[in-house]
């Protein structure tokens, strides 16, 4: 992974970063327990990872954030997942709103961070938001699902649809939303990724100025109102092409943490028969599969995002649109190519692996929950994928 070194704190380092990740690995599997039973990560975890600096990872320095390179942020993910990916998974939601604010209007993040630069915001970018134009700004209303972590946020985006006239397509937008101005209704009882809490939020009739709101287009074409301001490499980025990420690499981590826990109990284990674990070809088959599945899911995100970075620092547009579909499908096949892994593992445990006292059913079931996020169903982006490479026309913006 490359780092600029003007982009790294003098006091922090990505390497420090990533330690910190790894040291955190076993206090979250402590955790995971009481995570799940409460359907939110601990607050102590959270002001753990914030301790550690992992938020200020993608933030922007006028804020006290380090302005890192992508690939620093997940592997913090990755890694993170090991021990739990419901916490991972916070942190690569929440984490990456401290990115995508600086593609805002400069004023938003001021209201956000006017008093404390440790404020975080969550999200759900689904277009259920009704919009009413109104003197400097819209009236908004809604209900939205699946805001992750927004128990331990004082903001959220929303996405909401702005319809023009009659025959034109609509302008998505994501709404910058305070605490004062939604409730938050406890929905999450789910069988994987119980920890997120990714419950709903309601917002009714508040009033969202125009500086708060960025339109999709501009997140699509580097066109931000941000970018005078908030001037890094980093968030010259396509939003399409870092929050996919976000709700994908956890996937990863969990994967290598399912894999670490069955090759440790596995080299001793002996089943009920007799048999070793070790001499069991089809578990040898699936840790093979697992370590291969991880070694190539991260070498494509960090190729991919060094070929993102890279010609933005060598001032070439990022306009082959090919290349950005090429890596928007990659991005939606990594949970799919996880849980089909994490299912190989599984079924080398044998009958022990059914046991909770043993975490083999919970990297499962996590993994198999993220599945479910819109951004990881590999088959619509790999038909768009395709069809543009037949001469079709790109049916997907969100690159």
């Amino acid at each position: 992974m490359s780092v600029r070194s003007e982009a790294v704190s003098e006091a922090v380092t990505p390497e420090i970063l990533i330690q910190r990740a790894r040291d955190m690995v076993p206090v979250l599997k402590e955790r995971a327990k009481q995570c799940e039973a409460d359907r939110k990560v601990p607050d102590e975890t959270v002001a753990d990872m914030q301790a550690a600096g992992f938020f200020e990872v993608l933030k922007p320095r006028q804020y006290g954030g380090y302005e890192m390179d992508p690939q620093v942020f997940y592997a913090i993910v990755s890694t993170l997942a090991q021990g739990c990916m419901s916490t991972a998974w916070i942190y690569g939601v929440i984490g990456v709103h401290n990115w995508q604010i600086a593609l805002f209007d400069p004023q938003a993040a001021a209201d956000v961070w006017k008093d404390r630069n440790d404020v975080l915001i969550a999200s759900t970018y689904m277009p259920k938001g009704q919009v009413t134009p109104v003197e400097g700004g819209f009236k908004f209303s809604g209900r939205w699902a699946f805001s992750s972590g927004i128990d331990h946020c004082d903001w959220v985006f929303l996405g909401g649809l702005i319809f023009g006239a009659e025959g034109e397509p609509p302008e998505y937008r994501t709404f910058l939303v305070p605490r004062e101005d939604f409730e938050v209704v406890d929905t999450w009882h789910v069988m994987g990724l119980k920890g997120t809490g990714s419950n709903d939020v309601v917002v009714k009739d508040a009033f969202v100025p125009e500086y708060r709101t960025h339109k999709a287009s501009d997140g699509f074409m580097g066109t931000n109102p941000g970018r005078d301001t908030f001037t890094s490499d980093l968030y010259k980025l396509p939003f399409g092409q870092i929050f996919v990420r976000a709700v994908s690499t956890a996937a990863i981590g969990a994967l290598e943490g399912m894999l670490n826990e069955f090759v440790g109990f596995g080299r001793a284990q002996v089943g009920s028969m007799g048999a070793k674990t070790s001499d069991n070809p089809l578990a040898q088959l699936a840790v093979a599969d697992a370590r291969n599945t991880v070694d190539e899911l991260m070498t494509i995100l960090n190729r991919n995002f060094d070929v993102l970075m890279g010609k933005i620092r060598a001032g070439q547009p990022l306009d082959d649109i090919e290349q950005r579909l090429h890596f928007r499908n990659q991005a939606s096949q990594v949970v799919e190519r996880c849980a089909q892994s994490a299912w190989k593992l599984f079924s080398s445990t044998g009958g022990q692996g059914i046991f909770t006292t043993l975490p083999y059913y919970r990297y499962l079931n996590d993994i198999q929950a993220a599945r479910g996020h819109y951004a990881n169903n590999p088959d619509q982006f790999a038909r768009n994928y395709g069809a543009v490479s037949l001469g079709a026309e790109n049916a997907d913006y969100f690159i």
